[in-house]
């Protein structure tokens, strides 16, 4: 279950080369996010992970130190009670440290400062994130097997478990547990200290709904206090389009999928043709995964050749519309890449995106397709399955 300590060190010179690259004359960085300290020491314990520019990297574990000890290869791990005993073991600092700005709190900040007083904080996100982008053979090696799971529950389980008049949060209750004995970790992660059962089911026009994620569906949830899950009181009637749009995790990794199902009945033409429309638009993506292609540039050329009356309700429905097309996974759900404007660094072979064009149709919900691919010479190589959606459930 330990990340091998090859990974870890090949993480760490990296994470050395992109600073001196994008930050020349950087000291200092300090990690503190779960998922981060997950990925450069192989634990998530409580505790703080100095990287300097060149020296010693040291994981300070306030809690619990014997788990670290105990479940990571990395080298150099040592107890701390608080943030004195780092300052004392450090002697002086840099009068800038780079942190991750997006995850740490104010408070956290403050408790660091009273013992670190360094005077100057830059952000350490964006180089974290680019490091993590590309996947190495033992990563992808995970993310394959989530996919496998991810495919087997969604194309060849979810059409049994489908029955008339069972609501939306049973549903997503049996389909936990099955995820769950089909080796689902249990729990799906974002960035911005978010994390779910699953993601969204619905029927019908719940996947529509408007919602507080950045995502071109929509799910009614249970009640406005926890909108996820599904509604128990919306149950399942012939002539619904099912929408499962989920992640499945596995040992830490992460792969995105999203499968439909007709019920019953068929849905109407037009829609079928909308849904086909999306899928055709998935697969052009996924041709364009290629090392050096520009993420930017694959979001214009798509978009540039979809026909106007195509994009009314194209990655949302109303108002409720997002400005990407994919974007990068593994840790988290919501990784860099994206597939949008503003994204300009060329691909490289190893990373992955999960690919999601979708439309939401008046009275019938979201159309449309979502799968995890990998960046190859090839183009995208999905790992999550070649099912084309709108699976007939009658």
């Amino acid at each position: 279950m330990k990340v091998p300590l090859t990974e870890l060190e090949d993480r760490l010179e990296r994470f050395r080369a992109r600073m001196d690259a994008k930050q020349p004359g950087w000291e200092l960085a300090a990690i503190t996010g779960k998922i981060p300290l997950y990925y450069f020491t192989g634990t998530m314990q409580d505790g703080l992970l100095l990287i300097p520019q060149d020296g010693d990297v040291v994981f300070w574990v306030r809690q619990s130190f014997e788990r670290a000890v105990d479940e990571s290869l990395f080298p150099e791990i040592r107890r701390m009670r608080s943030y004195r005993d780092v300052a004392a073991a450090m002697g002086t600092l840099p009068s800038t440290v780079y942190l991750e700005t997006d995850l740490m709190s104010i408070a956290q900040l403050q408790r660091l400062r009273k013992y670190l007083p360094f005077s100057d904080i830059r952000s350490v996100d964006e180089q974290v994130s680019a490091v993590r982008a590309k996947k190495s053979p033992y990563e992808l090696a995970l993310m394959e097997r989530a996919g496998e799971i991810h495919r087997h529950v969604l194309e060849d389980l979810v059409p049994g478990m489908l029955v008339e008049g069972i609501d939306e949060a049973a549903l997503t209750c049996n389909l936990f547990s099955v995820m769950v004995k089909e080796g689902h970790q249990g729990i799906i992660r974002f960035g911005m200290f978010n994390e779910m059962l699953l993601g969204q089911i619905g029927f019908g026009t719940s996947s529509i709904c408007p919602t507080c994620v950045n995502t071109p569906g929509g799910i009614y949830g249970m009640h406005p206090s926890s909108p996820q899950m599904g509604s128990p009181d919306r149950n399942l009637k012939k002539g619904d389009l099912v929408v499962i749009d989920i992640g499945c995790g596995y040992k830490g990794y992460q792969t995105d999928k999203t499968q439909s199902y007709m019920f019953g009945l068929p849905i109407p033409d037009a829609a079928i043709r909308e849904h086909e429309r999306c899928v055709t638009i998935q697969d052009a993506m996924a041709s364009q995964l290629k090392p050096g292609a520009i993420p930017s540039d694959i979001y214009r050329n798509i978009m540039a050749g979809l026909e106007p009356e195509f994009l009314p309700n194209f990655m949302g429905f109303g108002n409720h519309k997002v400005k990407f097309l994919g974007h990068g996974i593994g840790l988290w759900i919501d990784e860099t890449p994206v597939i949008a404007e503003g994204f300009d660094e060329p691909l490289e072979e190893g990373m992955v995106f999960a690919l999601e064009p979708k439309k939401g149709i008046p009275d019938i919900g979201l159309v449309g397709i979502e799968n995890t691919f990998v960046v190859t010479p090839q183009g995208g190589r999905s790992l999550t399955g070649k099912s084309k959606g709108l699976i007939e459930v009658y």
